[in-house]
């Protein structure tokens, strides 16, 4: 089973839940330890990327690394071509679709394009859009925010998505944000789409997670929360017990 299958299987019967972790942040190692903890939680996959300070040879350590720990989906979420490994499941092959910097939209897709065939890495198709106050991967991206309040902005950018013949949408307001994306706009992103939504950015609490699947997000991602919280498997337990309800 592809990773994309299982993604699209487990989507069909439950809410999911990622774990992002930047290997920038922290040794190889330390990335496995926060990556069992989180599968010993029920995460249901891991995501590998960050927007800043990633080399290839950090990447291919970390989730060598990773995968000693646990048995889970590695999914490399990427910053640019230069943080491409083979040694990850799947990557989100995905566009940046609203940044002012065509390299994020295609440019960047077009290099890593050859070298992820090449390697026989699994490609997602992924369409993902950066929400007000959009933080760290909104100014590395060069995102034109879509604001808050805007649902007919991202309602456009998601179906042009979903045409264009991207699996998933992902809806992110930026690692770190004060708050997550708005309930309003992701009702009305999944009423009008088809393809499985992703939402993440600025969850830290269940009662966060909850509202937000109850709106219509399939999979929620946490990533600052792991790097926060003292006791990340019993944090991330609460989370993914809160989406399951």
């Amino acid at each position: 089973m592809s990773v994309l299958e299982y993604i699209e299987e487990k989507v069909k019967r439950k809410k999911m839940h990622m774990t992002l972790i930047d290997p920038a942040e922290q040794e190889p190692g330390e990335s496995a330890k926060m990556a069992y903890e989180a599968y010993l939680a029920g995460t249901d996959a891991i995501m590998i990327g960050g927007s800043t300070n990633l080399t290839r040879e950090l990447m291919d350590e970390t989730i060598l690394a990773i995968k000693e720990k646990i048995n889970l989906p590695v999914i490399i979420f990427p910053s640019g071509v230069d943080v491409i490994s083979q040694y990850a499941d799947a990557i989100y092959f995905m566009s940046l679709l609203n940044s002012r910097d065509v390299n994020f939209v295609i440019r960047q897709q077009v290099m890593g394009a050859p070298i992820i065939k090449k390697i026989g890495l699994e490609p997602i198709p992924m369409g993902y859009l950066i929400i007000e106050p959009g933080m760290t991967a909104g100014r590395v991206g060069q995102a034109e925010l879509i604001k808050r309040d805007d649902i007919k902005t991202a309602i456009g950018y998601a179906l042009a998505a979903q045409y264009l013949g991207m699996k998933l949408v992902y809806l992110e307001a930026g690692s770190g944000a004060p708050e997550p994306v708005p309930q309003e706009m992701i009702s009305a992103v999944k009423k009008e789409t088809d393809i499985p939504l992703i939402v993440g950015g600025g969850i830290r609490t269940p009662q966060q997670a909850r509202a937000i699947v109850k709106a219509g997000a399939d999979i929620i991602v946490t990533g600052t929360l792991v790097e926060e919280v003292s006791n990340i498997r019993d944090s991330l337990k609460k989370i993914i017990e809160a989406i399951s309800l």
